[in-house]
This record gives C-alpha cells, sequence and structure tokens, in this order.
C-alpha cells in the first residue's frame, strides 16, 4: 500500500516532467530555466495548452483571445460584492469560479473554457481585493500584458516594467507540476465526464491546504517576525525545538534544491528591497544548515514558496492575495491538464484496503 498514492504512476502525460533527483522541471520539453528566462506567460500557456510554442501570428490571436475574456460579468460582480469582505479571497475566487460555470451545458471541456478560465482569475482576486477595501474595481486594459493588468487591475496605477517582469516570471514558473493535489483532484472531476468549472473548483479547493498551496504568506510572517539576520538561528531553532514545521523549507518530491526556488531567487535579488532580500538569503542559509544537522537523513533545501513569498511581497501584493495569485498561474496547468485527460479519458477510482471491523450483527436498539 502506498500511503497518499505516493510513488504511485496513475496515468501517462506529456505536459511536465519533474526529475526530483536531479532538480529539474520540463514542460512539453522545455527547461524551465529556459521558459522563464526567454517567455511571457502567454507564450507559457500557448506551450502547455498547445504543445508548442507559438509564432507571433499565434501568439497575438492567444492574447486577444485572453483580452478579450478578462472582464467579468455583471451577475459575477454583484455576487463577488455580496460576499463577507472578511473572506478569504481564496474562497471567493472558488465560488466565482463556480458561479461562472453555472449555466454551461455538461459538455466535454475545451480550450475556450481554459482561456476564459485563466484570463479571469487575476480579474476576480483584483475585484475582491479592492471590494473588501472599498475602492471600485478596475476594468482591464487591452494594452497590458497579463501579468501588467493583474497589477494594474490591484491599483490602478501602471506597473513598473521590473515588477510586471518579476510577476511574468513568477506566473511562468509555477504554471504547472505535475500530478500535485489540485491538478490530481482536477483531474479525477474531470474524468468522470463533469465539466471544466467543476474540475477547477475542485482544483482551487485542493490549493487552499496548506500543505499544497498555502504556505506562502507564513513564509513572509516568518521573514518578518525573524526582524534581523542575528535572530535567525534562536528564531529557527526555537521553531524545530517546539515541534512547529519550518515553512518554505522540504519538498514532496525534491531531493535537492528546487528549481523554482532557484529561478526566483534570482527574481527576487533584483525585483526586492535589497535589505529584505538580504534578510530572506540569510534565513535560508541559515534554515539549510540547521536542518541539515536536524534532519541529516534527508536534505531540507528552500522550496518554491520561500522566494513565491519574497517576489509577491517585492511586487506590492498583499499576503492573502498570495495563494490566489498562485492559483492565477497555475490555472494554465490545471486546464492544460483536464484537457488532456478528457483527450483520452478513463474514470479514476482507487481502490483502498479496507482495516474494519467484520461480521458485526445488528442489535435491537433497546440493547445497544
Amino acid at each position: 500500500m502506498a500511503k497518499g498514492l505516493e510513488g504511485v504512476i496513475v496515468d501517462t502525460s506529456s505536459i511536465c516532467l519533474i526529475d526530483g533527483n536531479a532538480g529539474r522541471l520540463i514542460y512539453r520539453g522545455y527547461d524551465i530555466h529556459d521558459l522563464v528566462s526567454n517567455l511571457s506567460f502567454e507564450e507559457a500557456a500557448h506551450l502547455l495548452w498547445k504543445g508548442e510554442l507559438p509564432n507571433q501570428t499565434k501568439l497575438n490571436d492567444l492574447k486577444k483571445q485572453l483580452d478579450q475574456q478578462r472582464a467579468i460579468p455583471p451577475y459575477l460582480k454583484t455576487a463577488i460584492r455580496n460576499l463577507p469582505v472578511s473572506s478569504d479571497t481564496l474562497d471567493v475566487l472558488r465560488t466565482a469560479i463556480s458561479a461562472l460555470g453555472t449555466g454551461v451545458s455538461l459538455k466535454r471541456p475545451d480550450l475556450s473554457e481554459a482561456i476564459n478560465i485563466t484570463a479571469k482569475i487575476p480579474t476576480i482576486n483584483a475585484v475582491f481585493n479592492r471590494i473588501r477595501r472599498g475602492q471600485e474595481p478596475i476594468e482591464p486594459r487591452s494594452d497590458l500584458g497579463h501579468a501588467a493588468n493583474y497589477l494594474y487591475m490591484l491599483t490602478g496605477k501602471e506597473p513598473d516594467q521590473a515588477k510586471a517582469d518579476a510577476l511574468n516570471k513568477y506566473l511562468i514558473a509555477l504554471a504547472d507540476h505535475s500530478m500535485n493535489s489540485s491538478t490530481f483532484a482536477a483531474r479525477v472531476v474531470a474524468s468522470t465526464w463533469s465539466d471544466m468549472y467543476s474540475a477547477i473548483t475542485a482544483a482551487i479547493g485542493a490549493l487552499k491546504g496548506p500543505l499544497h498551496g498555502g504556505a506562502p504568506a507564513p513564509v513572509l510572517k516568518m521573514i518578518q517576525d525573524i526582524g534581523k539576520p542575528e535572530r535567525a538561528e534562536e528564531w529557527i531553532r526555537g521553531e524545530l525545538k517546539a515541534g512547529r514545521r519550518l515553512m518554505g523549507f522540504g519538498h514532496r518530491v525534491y531531493r535537492t534544491t528546487d528549481p523554482r526556488a532557484e529561478i526566483l531567487r534570482d527574481v527576487a535579488s533584483k525585483s526586492a528591497d535589497k535589505e529584505f532580500f538580504a534578510l530572506a538569503r540569510h534565513v535560508e542559509l541559515t534554515g539549510n544548515r540547521i536542518l541539515k544537522d536536524y534532519r541529516p537523513e534527508r536534505r531540507l533545501y528552500t522550496n518554491v514558496e520561500f522566494y513565491s513569498a519574497v517576489v509577491m511581497h517585492s511586487v506590492g501584493l498583499p499576503p492573502d492575495l498570495f495563494t490566489p495569485t498562485f492559483a492565477a498561474s497555475r490555472s494554465v496547468g490545471w486546464t492544460a491538464n483536464v484537457l488532456e485527460q478528457v483527450a483520452n479519458n478513463r474514470l479514476i477510482r482507487p481502490d483502498v484496503e479496507y482495516t474494519g471491523p467484520m461480521n458485526l450483527k445488528v442489535a435491537p436498539i433497546d440493547q445497544r
């Protein structure tokens, strides 16, 4: 029995490869370092959805489709206004995607729905973020790319290029990660011949769990609580002594450095406040050193969530938008996996080993 399905191969896929021992991440045959260095998020989305890098004509067409789908319908904006302003943003996003799927006929998921969901998630996040602050939502602009539009809708100001570039790289680096928990949830739903919106609603529900997508905000709090480099060792040892998990360290798959952490460390070095980045780097190195002694049987390096927190903080996102922004990136991978699932579908229905009692008899109610 493989608890948590660890090590179990449930299907084949041509979308994404993780080599946990070598620390490599591959999208459709391309190394993630190469993709982040050279592509826009829209190009990476085209690659994941269609299996090829777009030429200029195909890229322009995809950008046009995303632009046409960014605005959310009035009924959805009203629904978001009616939600408590104290709501978790990821709960609002999950509810909004579910609402977006109301009235959709039960048909095989298609690329137009993938584009629609990916275009609208940043808008949904931005609309709720402004409403809860007593501000009016800002409509997307047709002259801005995906990352820049997100920042613009949050603030009403056109972002500087450095921030837009940093967010663009983040969005590419997290766009897919093979058969992770939320992707598996989406594929399970899709395998029942349900619709795209139901599958992505399930994926967002899985992403909410702190063991999957909920750690970047606690990482930021950890760095801020430490505050000064000289406090790092005492703080980290105190957490470990208390039996608490050190957020941003370790990964279920990687046995060496997470390549996305390497990429985002470099992004953060250019986008973050220099003093804050220096503190984060010191916390990383201190944590790696202490954990080497604490868990000598397994090296626990920083994972993607550590520098995700630093990058998202550097571009001005509030902590409660960290995981919803993760969803804005991962929507491409989720939808690509849904499309792959339904293209060659078999209902995902694993077995379970029963360990309960046997041969019990029902006693009359007055004898129980």
